[in-house]
C-alpha cells in the first residue's frame, strides 16, 4: 500500500480506485482505513492517526462522510442515481465523502452507466472506492477511470503470524501446529481463517487449542492418515484402504475435507518428485518431509498425475452427492485397478505395472481359462516351438493374416468377441485357413465359418475356404499354429464385455 500513502502525503488522491482481488484478503478493510486516512487531521506518514474526531467517527461509522454500499443488495439504477444526487453537496465537516462501494461487479448495467457519468466529472470532495471479486465482471469504461489495485492471496506463514499475535492478545494457549492447519485451511484468506480459528477457540472454550482438536472440529484427517493411504494404495490394498475409510467416517471426519487435503498432500509428493529443490516451499515438519521422501518413491510422476485427476474430478462431485462415501470408495478403487479406466494415464500406469511384475518376476503368464490361451496337450509341446516362416505361406494367406484384426472388427459383436485370441493355420495345399477359438465359446462352427468367408470376399474380394473350430474339436491339434507375434501388429483392443 505504499502508493496510496504517497498519494496521501503528497496531497495527489485521485477520484477513484478499484480494489480487486480474492476474498478475505482485506479489500473493504483498505478501503476504510484510506477513507480514515484521506479525512484524518493528524495524519501520520500516510497512515490515520485514529485519536482525532473524524478517525473516530468513521471507525465508530457515525461520519456522514463515509457511506459503504453493498451492491450485492443495493445494485439497481435508483440506488446508484441516489449517489449521483448527493455527490452534489460538499462534505460537512472533513475533506472528502467517500463513498465504498463492495462487490461493485453486482450493478446493473444500467447502474454502471448510471455510475459512469459520475466517474466522468467527479466533484473534486468525492472519492469512490471499489471492491470487487470478480474484475472481469466490470465494464472497461468503469475500469479505465479508476486506479486499480490487485490484492493478492495472503501466505500462509503470514496469516500464522496474525493468529499468533491475536491468540497472545486474547491469552489464549494454542499449539503452533494448530495455527499452521488453520492458517493453510484459510488458503490465502485471513477473514475465513480468522472465522476457523474463532470457531475452534469456541468449541474448546477455555482449554488448549491443539492440533488434534483443531481436526476434530474442523473434521479434518491427520497427515500420517494420507501416509498411509498413499502406501495402499501403490500397493493395491483396495480392502485396507476400504477399512481405513471406514474409521475415518466413525470418527465424523468431514469427507469433503479429507479429499481437498488429500489432493494437496498428493501434490506436495508431485513436487517432492519433480525436483528435490521444491523441499524449501512445502510447508510440512522435518518428520513428514522425511517421510513423503521415501512415499514419492513408489509412484512415477504420470501415475501421481493420475492420482490427482481422479481425486480433483471427485472433489467437484462430492460437493452436492447424497451419497459422498460412495464416490470415495469408487475413486480409491479406480486409483488401486487402472483398467477401470480407459484413458492415456491409466494405461500407462497399467504399464509401469506390468513391467514392475516383469522386474520382479512375479508375472508369469499361465495357459488355460484365464489367460485366454488354449491349453497345449502334451503331442503338441514340441511342435509349438517350431515356426511357420512368412516366405512359406501363400500371398492370400499372409494378406488375411495382416488384416486379421481389422476383418474381424468387420463380424457381428458377438463374433468379434469369441475371435478375439484366437489362432490360425493354414489349410494343407493352401485351400484355405483354419480359425481356432481360444475357449470353447458357445457357437455355431460353420455359421460363424460362412461368415468370416463373406466379410473376406467383401472386404478383400478374394473367396476363402474358413474352417473353425474350438479347442477340443481340433483335428491338428498336434501341428504348429502360425505365430502372429511377428507378422501382424497386434494392437491394443479392449474388452467392452
Amino acid at each position: 500500500m505504499t502508493t496510496l500513502k504517497n498519494q496521501i502525503r503528497a496531497d495527489r488522491i485521485g477520484h477513484a480506485y478499484l480494489f480487486c482481488g480474492t476474498r478475505g484478503t482485506g479489500k473493504t478493510t483498505v478501503a476504510k482505513i484510506f477513507a480514515r486516512a484521506v479525512n484524518c487531521e493528524r495524519p501520520a506518514d500516510g497512515d490515520p492517526c485514529g485519536e482525532c474526531a473524524s478517525c473516530r467517527a468513521i471507525a465508530s461509522g457515525a461520519s456522514m462522510n463515509v457511506i459503504e454500499i453493498d451492491a450485492a443488495s443495493n445494485n439497481g439504477v435508483d440506488n446508484i442515481r441516489e449517489i449521483r444526487e448527493e455527490v452534489a453537496y460538499s462534505p460537512a465537516e472533513g475533506k472528502y465523502k467517500v463513498y465504498i462501494i463492495d462487490e461493485v461487479h453486482m450493478l446493473s448495467i444500467g447502474a454502471f452507466n448510471a455510475l459512469l457519468k459520475t466517474l466522468e466529472e467527479p466533484p473534486s470532495y468525492v472519492i469512490f472506492l471499489l471492491a470487487t471479486t470478480e474484475v472481469h465482471k466490470i465494464p472497461i469504461t468503469i475500469l479505465s477511470r479508476c486506479q486499480r489495485y490487485d490484492f493478492h492471496r495472503i501466505t500462509t506463514e503470514t496469516i500464522t503470524g496474525r493468529l499468533r499475535d491475536l491468540m497472545e492478545q486474547e491469552q489464549v494457549e494454542v499449539e503452533e501446529r494448530a495455527l499452521s492447519y488453520v492458517a493453510k485451511a484459510g488458503d490465502g484468506s485471513m477473514r475465513d481463517a480468522l472465522s476457523l480459528l474463532d470457531q475452534c477457540i469456541a468449541f474448546y472454550l477455555g482449554q488448549k487449542l491443539t492440533y488434534d482438536r483443531v481436526l476434530q472440529v474442523l473434521g479434518a484427517v491427520d497427515l500420517e492418515v494420507f501416509g498411509s493411504f498413499f502406501r495402499r494404495i501403490c500397493a493395491q490394498d483396495v480392502t485396507g484402504l476400504i477399512r481405513e475409510l471406514e474409521q475415518i467416517i466413525l470418527q465424523g471426519r468431514e469427507l469433503s475435507q479429507f479429499v481437498t487435503d488429500f489432493i494437496w498432500y498428493l501434490r506436495n509428493l508431485l513436487m517432492l518428485k519433480s525436483d528435490p529443490g521444491m523441499e524449501e516451499i512445502l510447508d510440512v515438519s522435518s518428520e513428514q518431509l522425511a517421510l513423503m521422501k521415501e512415499e514419492e518413491k513408489l509412484a512415477d510422476l504420470d501415475t501421481l498425475m493420475r492420482y490427482i485427476r481422479v481425486f480433483s474430478e471427485l472433489s467437484g462431485q462430492i460437493r452436492y452427492a447424497a451419497q459422498k462415501r460412495v464416490l470415495v470408495e469408487i475413486a480409491l478403487i479406480k486409483l488401486c485397478r487402472p483398467a477401470m479406466e480407459q484413458n492415456y494415464d491409466s494405461l500407462l500406469h497399467r504399464i509401469a505395472c506390468l513391467e514392475q511384475k516383469l522386474e520382479a518376476g512375479t508375472f508369469v503368464p499361465v495357459p488355460g481359462e484365464d489367460s485366454g490361451q488354449p491349453v497345449p496337450s502334451r503331442a503338441q509341446g514340441k511342435k509349438s516351438e517350431e515356426k511357420i516362416s512368412r516366405e512359406a505361406l501363400s500371398e492370400d494367406t499372409r494378406a488375411f493374416i495382416d488384416r486379421f484384426q481389422e476383418l474381424r472388427k468387420k463380424t457381428s459383436t458377438w463374433s468379434q468377441f469369441v475371435l478375439k485370441g484366437a489362432q490360425l493355420r493354414e489349410l494343407p495345399g493352401s485351400t484355405g485357413m483354419q480359425i481356432i477359438l481360444c475357449k470353447n465359446h458357445a457357437v455355431d462352427e460353420k455359421d460363424l465359418s460362412a461368415e468370416v468367408e463373406q466379410v473376406i470376399e467383401r472386404e478383400m474380394g478374394v473367396k476363402m475356404h474358413i474352417q473353425v473350430c474350438t479347442p477340443g474339436s481340433d483335428p491338428r491339434a498336434e501341428e504348429p499354429v502360425i505365430d502372429l507375434s511377428g507378422m501382424i501388429d497386434m494392437e491394443i483392443d479392449i474388452d467392452q464385455s
